[in-house]
């Protein structure tokens, strides 16, 4: 088993491979972060993972009462308890940075992107941010990825259109949608509009065939609400929302 030690970005979301993943860096403790991978060499990748959190606040509780100036700044683990690995879920992100901009008031604008999934092994707080060990986990096809694809595209476009409200000749068309079956199942994984539980089930299956099958069930099944309820707003079911951390 090949492990490595990894930056670690808890968040109230779920990052898949490939999505974009814009962040707003407040917190002294994620600050400090991208401080470090902003003084990494230019042909190093700035490489953090990111893990939902299970049980636990993405931003630090804070003290009220206290005038702002004088409330204790938030330590890597404020949030998550005694044993943040607890707090989390066990399978995560890696995100790397392509931008990494610090604004006048010590904040930052990071835009990042998801690459490959990890299997988070413990937890260091001993840093001015939390580090974890990991093991890198390999996206394997599984049985009849390439079957399960098709039928995802078709069970998706039906979600959208119910869900939208839109007419067929409204949506994107079928090449929008990548061919590769695990950027398909990626892809569907975070445009879904599930909760955090579902999505990190979607994100953790052990290969893109079980990610594929339980796309097209949950599909099927939330178009078949969807069709029960009243008109809904259209949304855009592509866009990340933004972390406010």
């Amino acid at each position: 088993m090949t492990t490595a030690r990894l930056p670690l970005f808890p968040l109230n979301t779920v990052l898949f491979p490939g999505l974009v993943l814009p962040l707003n860096v407040f917190e002294q403790r994620y600050r400090a972060l991208m401080r470090d991978l902003s003084e990494l060499p230019e042909d190093e990748p700035r490489r953090f993972g990111v893990v939902a959190i299970r049980d636990g606040h993405e931003v630090a509780p804070t003290a009220p009462g206290l005038p702002e100036g004088s409330r204790p700044e938030p330590g890597p683990a404020s949030g998550f308890g005694t044993d943040p690995l607890k707090s989390f879920y066990s399978v995560g992100c890696v995100a790397e940075a392509a931008t990494i901009r610090e604004r006048a008031d010590g904040t930052f604008e990071v835009l990042s992107s998801g690459t490959s999934r990890f299997r988070l092994l413990s937890v260091d707080a001993s840093g001015p941010y939390l580090t974890g060990e990991v093991e890198y986990l390999e996206e394997r096809q599984g049985d009849e990825a390439g079957a399960l694809a098709t039928g995802v595209v078709r069970a998706f476009r039906a979600y959208q259109k119910r869900l939208a409200g839109a007419a067929e000749s409204s949506l994107a068309g079928q090449s929008d949608l990548p061919g590769e079956p695990s950027v398909l199942s990626y892809l569907v994984a975070a445009a879904a509009m599930l909760d955090t539980p579902a999505k990190q089930r979607l994100l953790q299956a052990p290969d893109t065939g079980s990610r594929l099958a339980e796309e097209l069930k949950v599909l099927r099944a939330e178009t078949a609400v969807i069709a029960k309820l009243p008109s809904l707003p259209a949304v855009d079911l592509t866009q990340q929302p933004t972390s406010p951390n």
